[in-house]
């Protein structure tokens, strides 16, 4: 036998799973991220934080729990600890993933004409509130060319309302010399249509900034079943 040929006893002590991951990789290489189901790609992210262990029952375990992918990615720390099999450093490696996704989809956007790139907008705030679990509320603020030049957290709520100040988003609008901003919440309970509390308090802002000459270009809800444009339901 060469020196090279592995002996019954070597094969034996080779791990089942090895070969799995060979093929995953081959499938991912060859087909994209299309070519696999989401705990499949999970699973190509397990991999690398735990090298030496089986961890497609983990992957399945997680996407039960979340729903899909993006609730894995988008869920809160303290609920991935409470995973058995999930360290501190898999927990890390799927937090760096989120983050880098997230500044992927906003600097597709930064210092672009908002409104040449309105899809990647929406994805990108979809991508980022979506899967909240307490309402925020954010300030895309724009320049005289409708390019994002700052994009910002004003205010985070409980799951079902944020307190918003007209004043405030105007005063810093001003410091920006924004000339146009879009408001975008989220709604933690799954449903994006505007409350009577979002049109009112939309209203309010739009009188906020005529004085200013500030345009109020959209409200975006989004959910994690979809989002609504008060422009398009006719609400702006």
């Amino acid at each position: 036998m060469s020196a090279s040929a592995k002996s019954p006893s070597t094969q034996a002590e080779e791990p089942h799973y090895h070969g799995h991951r060979d093929r995953l990789r081959e499938r991912f290489l060859a087909g994209g991220p299309d070519a696999l189901p989401d705990y499949e790609l999970l699973e190509l992210v397990l991999f690398m934080a735990i090298p030496r262990r089986d961890v497609k029952p983990l992957a399945k375990e997680l996407i039960t729990k979340f729903g899909n992918l993006a609730g894995v990615l988008n869920a809160p720390v303290g609920e991935l600890e409470k995973i058995t099999g999930l360290s501190d450093n898999t927990i890390t490696a799927l937090k760096v993933i989120q983050a880098s996704s997230f500044r992927m989809l906003k600097q597709d956007v930064m210092k672009k004409p908002i409104l040449n790139s309105w899809a990647r907008l929406m994805d990108y705030c979809a991508a980022t509130m979506a899967h909240e679990k307490k309402e925020h509320f954010r300030i895309l603020f724009l320049n005289k060319k409708n390019e994002l030049i700052a994009d910002e957290i004003q205010q985070s709520g409980t799951v079902d309302h944020t307190p918003v100040y007209p004043r405030e988003i105007m005063k810093r609008a001003l410091e920006l010399s924004a000339t146009a901003i879009i408001l975008c919440h989220n709604h933690p309970s799954g449903d994006p249509t505007p409350s009577r509390m979002d049109i009112d308090m939309t209203q309010q802002i739009i009188a906020a900034g005529e004085p200013f000459q500030i345009l109020i270009h959209d409200h975006i809800i989004v959910s994690k079943n979809g989002t609504a444009s008060f422009r398009n339901l006719g609400l702006l």
